[in-house]
């Protein structure tokens, strides 16, 4: 295998086992001798590859965070798209279906949750970088929507507010399965994550001051 190639397996290596070890741990309760050793590598790997151990945080934001986020944005303007008409439940549900029932694995969800939940609690420059170039977009870009279906003169605080709510109730589902099946009592399975987007959709159109009548599905 030639060197560049090698090198490109480390790297892709180091920032697997990184995200996989800050996600469960946290920043700080990593040391760059247990990604090396997890990642099956030499100790000077990191500061050869990223620098030092946060320049590695804020790439596994950039190279594997990021690139979900934004998978999970696609998927939800891909089902806008297919929508004969905008509306304020059909942009609910997009987002609710992205979530609970899109494109990323049950891995990929458990570690992407799990870093920016570490980051909202305790954040870095990582939670900075992510909100710049993914989050704060992407929220503007739904509140630009839902603002053409809602009264006129709606200010902008109860507009991203709205958003806010709707994303908090999508996040605390997906976030709190445990929570959920113990006090629901049933198997959090697909028929079960269909029920809760008509669920989320119901309750978010409720809390908008919209009625179903006004929001055909």
């Amino acid at each position: 295998m030639a060197r560049n190639d090698q090198n490109h397996t480390t790297q892709e290596r180091l920032l697997n086992e990184a995200e996989i070890l800050f996600a469960e741990k946290g920043y700080h309760a990593v040391s760059v001798r247990e990604i090396t050793k997890a990642a099956d590598c030499n100790l000077a790997a990191v500061n050869y590859h990223f620098g030092n151990k946060q320049n590695l945080y804020l790439e596994v934001f950039r190279s594997r965070w990021a690139p979900r986020a934004r998978r999970l944005q696609e998927h939800v303007k891909n089902s806008l798209a297919a929508q004969s008409h905008f509306s304020a439940a059909a942009m609910v549900k997009a987002i609710a279906q992205a979530f609970l029932e899109g494109p990323l694995s049950e891995d990929e969800q458990l570690r992407h949750y799990q870093l920016i939940t570490r980051e909202m609690a305790h954040p870095t420059e990582a939670f900075e970088l992510v909100a710049k170039d993914v989050m704060r977009p992407a929220f503007r870009e739904l509140a630009d929507g839902l603002r053409s279906v809602m009264p006129e003169g709606m200010s902008e605080e109860r507009l991203m507010l709205n958003i806010l709510s709707i994303f908090g109730m999508v996040l605390y589902f997906n976030f709190a399965r445990v929570a959920v099946t113990h006090m629901i009592g049933c198997q959090y399975d697909q028929a079960f994550k269909a029920r809760l987007v008509e669920h989320i959709t119901d309750f978010s159109l409720t809390g908008l001051g919209i009625g179903k009548e006004e929001e055909p599905r």
